[in-house]
């Protein structure tokens, strides 16, 4: 049976948004070989990359990173520049200052294959829909306006308006109540594991994640979706054929 709504995530979910990083930190880090001495493009990415996933592991840095994403790039930078030995604050909030101002160019966002016309099935099948994103007001209005995203939903709940953002059962329980929905009657769907499909678990709600890779729930994660697709299309096609 079709659930009677559908929350969803933007981020991964909707728009591609985490595959353009590389390339635009690679690109910044080539701009500036040549600045770092004996550093090299390439030890510098491996740096920053490492880094990053320090910096986004932690929860208390994810929850304030996530809302002030400038201030985020420049602690990975300089935390990037003191594993390599470079003591230069001034060259390292340059270089992450670059990477955010790549960041905004259209390029490196774009839809998902096949998410536009899903979220048009979903609404020719009579479902309510609710987009819940976490991040900074700005970014994230800019992306679903960019997209035209707003005319399919019922409900768009941005982190940086709202306060906090998923997995606080607050959201979760705004957005039913804005869709005047119990928790048993809606789904999901979105690609993280703790903040979308814990989150959402933690309230009653059915949680679909999507799994791009194809990998599997990684055996640490103690997380167990209602159900796991490679895409929202995917998810489409299965609500179409039963």
């Amino acid at each position: 049976m079709l659930p009677k709504a559908i929350l969803l995530d933007l981020d991964d979910t909707i728009v591609s948004f985490s595959a353009g990083a590389d390339p635009c930190w690679q690109s910044v880090c080539q701009t500036f070989d040549g600045r770092l001495l004996d550093v090299t493009a390439a030890d510098l990415f491996a740096a920053i990359k490492e880094c990053r996933g320090w910096y986004w592991r932690d929860v208390v840095r994810n929850e304030r990173g996530r809302s002030e994403l400038k201030m985020a790039r420049r602690k990975i930078v300089l935390e990037a520049f003191s594993r390599l030995g470079i003591e230069d604050a001034i060259l390292a909030r340059e270089l992450a200052d670059a990477y955010s101002q790549e960041r905004e160019h259209e390029s490196t966002v774009w839809l998902l294959p096949g998410a536009v016309e899903t979220l048009r099935r979903f609404r020719s099948q009579g479902i309510l829909m609710a987009l819940i994103t976490n991040g900074a007001a700005e970014s994230q209005w800019r992306k679903i306006r960019r997209f035209a995203l707003e005319a399919y939903f019922d409900c768009i709940v941005v982190e940086g308006d709202f306060g906090t953002g998923k997995p606080d059962w607050r959201v979760f329980g705004y957005v039913l109540e804005q869709l005047g929905v119990d928790a048993a009657e809606a789904w999901m769907v979105g690609d993280s594991l703790e903040w979308d499909v814990r989150g959402a678990q933690g309230v009653g709600i059915f949680a679909v994640w999507i799994d791009a890779s194809g990998k599997g729930v990684p055996a640490a994660s103690g997380v167990k979706p209602d159900l796991v697709v490679q895409s929202l299309a995917e998810l489409g096609e299965r609500l179409a054929t039963g």
